[in-house]
């Protein structure tokens, strides 16, 4: 059936289709909408869920897989940094199933976080790699990798790239319609599912390598590397991944400056093992080879190697040169600088103007929704600190991923840390080990809390470390689109049985001997608490406690109506310079509220001197 779907969505229907039993992920953009897509739909005899982070995720669908089960478990690229642990145990181990690890890597920072390539964690483990460069391959080749797991009973990572995962394309992909799950079968083997002593262990791992020698052989008598050695020329191009996709489109762009015509091509899908066999091919049919690969140069190292191993001596013109960079992500101007410069030709000065995603970046701030109750911490973090004659220079506030980190933005200019998820509060006691004397408060999320926050706030109170944690708690994982998560209310979650975790029967839990929920649109309560936990000596933790403003408004939610009095303001424009609020608007003569953002919070309202602002309860 035709279908206009994204590449996250087909990797979904896929694994559906394929018979995945059990479907785990955190969200992580550009990831998310693969377990989102099927969140809610009680889809029969497939588990869907949301874990609480990445190596649970993992572990989940792993056991699965070794219960004969097929399982996919999704994930961004920094999410594999907090998954690798067990995946690396999992491996070695296989399973009897099959487990195919979705991961999403991000050439060019369009989420967030490094450009990451997961490549590198899959050499390291042994394990297959397959590329999808299109939304198209995004189906067939998730349903590819469930059949080599199972094949090889290993796991298969499955790897795509913004560009593909959130791009959306018309395919011809059948419904879905899950298959009918036969019974689960476990069997209990020691010596393949634990890592009890050296000779188990060397033991699994050459059954892993000898796995990814069998995934190479099945990959190359599958055809899915596609090679095309043609006759009368030296000169070959491989492509991997999405820069697949600007192949006919680059080399188009290449001949409007050059004249040349056949061209040998390969297409690796699998990524990793490389398919030798094709690739000593093109060697043997091409004096010169381009590799266009985003990230790293993988494929480009291992074209060097084989040629090595020929004793053949070929120019190859990628990243190691210096013709193609290790920065951003590629497009197909990038495949025609290669191919021209492998001609010896000139670049046109429009390429080299442009190539380079960094040189296309602009520095923008980005700042909180209207409404967010965020902005409350940031501003009664940054009036409680001033208050207590502390500049804010002198004060170190750390940041942690999710929204929270949006207070390092102007007009707060508050954080200015952002390591891994739940890293706030060890780098605070980092600095206060160091030697920090003015106030170290840290900020969290409260997914990012139930995610990697804990042991942070435990290794506090165990050392009794005086500092200040502030747990942002919005009821949801906003940043990556409003996921629920463990502290979500219960009447959001997808299924019945489905239970909340409330933060604030776990905080006191841990041994935190000051702890306080408070309102963060309370302004004024808000700075007088922070201000008086700093004066208290070991662990304090907030909770500030408020709705995403985001998931408020889609259920019609609003605290109030806001109005200008015209008559009283004195077109200071303090409001908008301390809040940053885009729900107040400054048209060149009056300021207005907009009442299409504005729900009303009256966080602007505590700041105005002139009581221009107005609340009116509803």
């Amino acid at each position: 059936m035709i279908k206009n779907i994204s590449g996250n969505e087909a990797v979904a229907i896929a694994a559906v289709n394929a018979g995945a039993a059990v479907i785990t992920g955190y969200p992580g953009t550009p990831s998310s909408e693969t377990v989102g897509s099927l969140w809610g739909k009680n889809i029969e005899g497939v588990h869907v869920e949301w874990s609480t982070n990445e190596k649970v995720a993992l572990e989940i669908a792993a056991a699965a897989s070794w219960a004969n089960k097929r399982a996919l478990c999704t994930m961004k690229m920094s999410g594999l940094n907090v998954a690798y642990d067990s995946l690396v145990s999992i491996a070695y181990s296989g399973c009897t199933g099959a487990l195919v690890v979705y991961v999403c890597d991000d050439p060019g920072v369009s989420a967030g976080m490094p450009e990451q390539d997961i490549r590198g964690f899959a050499k390291m483990t042994d394990m297959p790699v397959i590329d999808v460069a299109s939304v198209d391959e995004s189906y067939w080749l998730t349903k590819y990798a469930f059949e080599l797991s199972e094949r090889i009973q290993s796991p298969v990572i499955l790897r795509s790239v913004t560009s593909v995962a959130l791009s959306h394309s018309t395919v011809d992909i059948p419904d879905m319609m899950p298959p009918a799950q036969a019974e689960p079968h476990v069997y209990k083997d020691i010596e393949k599912f634990t890592k009890a002593g050296a000779k188990i262990c060397m033991d699994q791992h050459k059954r892993l390598i000898e796995s990814l020698e069998i995934a190479r052989q099945y990959m190359r008598e599958d055809v899915i590397n596609q090679l095309c050695i043609a006759k009368d020329t030296s000169l070959g191009i491989i492509v991997s991944g999405v820069c697949a996709s600007y192949l006919d489109e680059g080399m188009e762009l290449a001949r409007k400056h050059a004249d040349f015509h056949a061209v040998s091509s390969l297409v690796v899908r699998s990524t990793v093992p490389l398919p030798t066999d094709e690739i000593r091919e093109m060697i043997e049919n091409c004096d010169t080879i381009v590799v266009v690969e985003e990230n790293e140069p993988y494929v480009e190292h291992g074209v060097m190697l084989e040629a090595f191993k020929l004793g053949k001596k070929i120019r190859v013109i990628g990243k190691e040169d210096g013709t193609l960079s290790r920065i951003g992500n590629f497009d197909a101007m990038s495949i025609a600088v290669a191919v021209l410069t492998a001609l010896d030709c000139e670049i046109p000065s429009e390429f080299t103007e442009r190539l380079g995603a960094e040189s296309l970046c602009t520095k923008r701030p980005i700042g909180v929704c209207a409404g967010c109750p965020h902005r409350g911490v940031f501003m009664s973090i940054n009036e409680a600190l001033r208050r207590m004659g502390i500049k804010k220079d002198e004060a170190i506030v750390t940041g942690d991923i999710g929204c929270t980190i949006l207070g390092m933005s102007p007009p707060f200019n508050t954080l200015w840390t952002e390591v891994s998820m739940g890293a706030s509060s060890p780098m605070a006691q980092g600095f206060i080990h160091a030697g920090i004397k003015t106030p170290v408060i840290s900020t969290i999320g409260d997914s990012t809390f139930l995610h990697g926050g804990i042991p942070g706030v435990i290794n506090a109170v165990q050392n009794n470390v005086d500092m200040l944690t502030i747990i942002m708690d919005n009821g949801w994982t906003c940043m990556t689109g409003m996921q629920v998560n463990a502290g979500t209310s219960k009447e959001y979650q997808a299924k019945e049985f489905h239970n909340r975790v409330d933060i604030a029967k776990i905080v006191p839990a841990l041994g935190v001997e000051h702890f306080a929920v408070h309102d963060p649109y309370d302004l004024e309560g808000m700075t007088a608490l922070i201000g008086d936990m700093l004066k208290l000596s070991g662990v304090k933790v907030i909770l500030a406690r408020r709705e995403c403003a985001i998931q408020a408004a889609r259920r019609k939610v609003k605290y109030g109506i806001m109005s200008v009095d015209q008559d009283k303001c004195t077109k200071c424009k303090l409001c908008i310079m301390k809040t940053g609020c885009p729900g107040l608007v400054y048209d060149g003569s009056n300021v207005h509220i907009d009442k299409k953002l504005c729900n009303g919070c009256g966080i602007c309202k505590s700041l105005c001197k002139f009581n221009a602002l107005v609340k009116e309860e509803i």
